[in-house]
Formats: C-alpha cells, structure tokens, sequence
C-alpha cells in the first residue's frame, strides 16, 4: 500500500532527528496498519459506495498531512509544472488503486485482495526492465518474476480453472497493484531531484487525488440515506491512520533506516491482512492460498536483490 511520492522516487529527503520511538516498533505499526487497510476496506464497502469509501479515506489521510504540515510550517509545492506532475502521480498511486481495492472488494474476500497488493513489486520490476534504463535483468531477478507469478497462479488455483473465483473483482485488485509501479516510474522520471520537501509533495498529492473523487464521487453515487457507524468508523481509520499517518511513519523509516529496510513491509501486508479475514471477518482460507503467497513474497523479495559490487 506504498502511496507516498517519495517512496521509490530520487527525490531529496532532508535529515530528520531520530525518533524516540523504536524504528522496529514503528516497522510493527506499519504491518498492522497497512495488514489492516484491505479489512476496513472490506467494512467500508458493506454500507457505503465503494468510490464514497475512497473518498472518504483519501479527505481524513488529507487532513491527517494538512495538520503535520501546519505544525511543521511546511508550504505546498509552487510551479504549473510539479502540480501537473503530481495531479498525475495522485491519480496513479492514490485514486486509481484505492478505487479499484474498493471495488474489488465487493466480490472478492479481503484476504485475496492484500495478496493481490504483494505483486506489486512483482510488476514493478518487469515494468522498470522497460522503462528504466538503469535496472539491469539479472538472473535471481528474473527467475523472482517467474517465481512470483507462479505463486498468483497457485493463490487463484489456476489447475481448478479459477473455479468459485470471481475474475472481475480479481483483476481489478491485480490492475490497483500494477497501478502503483506505473505511478513510481512516472514520479522518478518527473519529479525526481526536486527540491520540495516528501511532505509538501505528499501533502498536495493526496489533496489532488481528494479532488479527483469529489468530482468523480457524486457522479456515479447517491448520498446514503443512513451513517452505519461501524462502517463509517473504519472508513476514517482507514484514511486517517491507514493513508494519513501511515505516510509521516513511512517518511521517518525512509529517513532513518533507509528506503529498502523500509520497503520490507511490504512482504509482511499479505499476512497481516489474511490473518485479520480470517479471524475477524470468517472469510475461508484454502491451502493453495498461504502456500502461493509465500512464493509470491519469495517471488518478490528476489525481484528487488540487487548485485552485489
């Protein structure tokens, strides 16, 4: 669930005092989080529109950096040609993603939908093979892309002929997961080396991709006739604490540890979210569903092994 424009972007992160807060703690944080997002997804869906519950979660993450910003006297970005960049890079890795989670949620359990999430890495190194000059194939990274998209195929029983899965909602989880990788390519060749701060970029990033579902939201919903507080109460922790804070958490592990430890929650999303279907929503768990995880996230630690010199 990276969603930060920084997070595999070249661009200038400044130094920040250590946290007093263990980093392995903030780590923890992070996992649970970001595990958690695909079953408040899930409660969101079961009362509102899933473009409602997206806008909902992108306004309160919104809030969440407008507020760190005010007490941090941090400016939005200037200049016609970043706000174009980031109107781009909001859409690619907030609206898009986001609203296809929604969606796929409806008919998909949520379990499926973080394992889903874990390919993403699985697309971005066969996308950045193309675009990015610099990423060189080598072989442990290209037998990790095969290895990952062997572990898809067993998580959707490709033997049983993808029997009692819905493909619709499965697609669109695997389409939010190749959107993030698109959405980073683009950021590292457009705003890579910019002088603005990652929480003014952030900051007006996701404030683009709220007015992107204001304007897209009333157009294909209706106002609820009710406010379920349940579903209304995951909504905003979902963007709060799942888009909002989870963003100045990501920033201060980026800036303390590093982008690739930081980078390691990504492998930790699929089993936190499928323990939580599990045991908090009942969802049903078959045995090809853990196994071809694992391979994915073996698959996708593989893809980002970087030789060494």
């Amino acid at each position: 669930m990276t969603t930060a424009t920084t997070a595999r972007a070249s661009v200038r992160v400044p130094d920040r005092p250590r946290s007093t807060v263990d980093w392995r703690l903030r780590f923890a944080f992070l996992s649970l989080v970001w595990g958690f997002s695909f079953l408040l997804i899930k409660v969101g869906t079961a009362a509102y529109a899933p473009f409602q519950v997206t806008f909902g979660r992108l306004l309160f993450g919104a809030l969440v950096l407008a507020a760190a910003m005010a007490v941090k006297r941090e400016r939005l970005p200037r200049g016609a040609r970043t706000w174009a960049h980031l109107t781009v890079a909001a859409f690619l890795l907030n609206a898009l993603p986001f609203s296809l989670f929604a969606y796929a949620e409806l008919t998909i359990p949520s379990t499926l939908a973080g394992i889903c999430n874990a390919t993403s890495p699985l697309w971005g190194m066969a996308l950045s093979l193309v675009a990015l000059s610099e990423d060189r194939p080598t072989r442990v990274r290209v037998a990790g892309l095969g290895l990952g998209f062997l572990g898809v195929l067993t998580v959707l029983g490709a033997w049983q002929g993808f029997n009692g899965l819905d493909a619709g909602g499965t697609a669109m989880a695997l389409l939010a997961s190749l959107s993030y990788p698109i959405g980073w390519i683009y950021v590292r060749r457009t705003l890579a080396g910019t002088t603005d701060s990652h929480l003014s970029l952030t900051g007006a990033q996701l404030l683009l991709a709220t007015a992107q579902l204001a304007l897209v939201t009333p157009l294909f919903t209706t106002l609820p006739s009710s406010f379920p507080v349940l579903p209304l109460l995951a909504v905003v922790a979902l963007g709060a604490l799942g888009t909002g804070v989870a963003m100045l958490v990501q920033y201060g592990l980026v800036s303390e540890v590093g982008p690739t430890t930081a980078q390691m929650v990504t492998y930790f999303i699929p089993v936190i979210a499928t323990a939580a279907g599990v045991a908090l929503l009942g969802e049903s768990l078959a045995w090809s569903t853990p196994v071809g995880a694992a391979i994915v996230l073996a698959g996708a630690a593989l893809t980002q092994a970087r030789p060494r010199k």
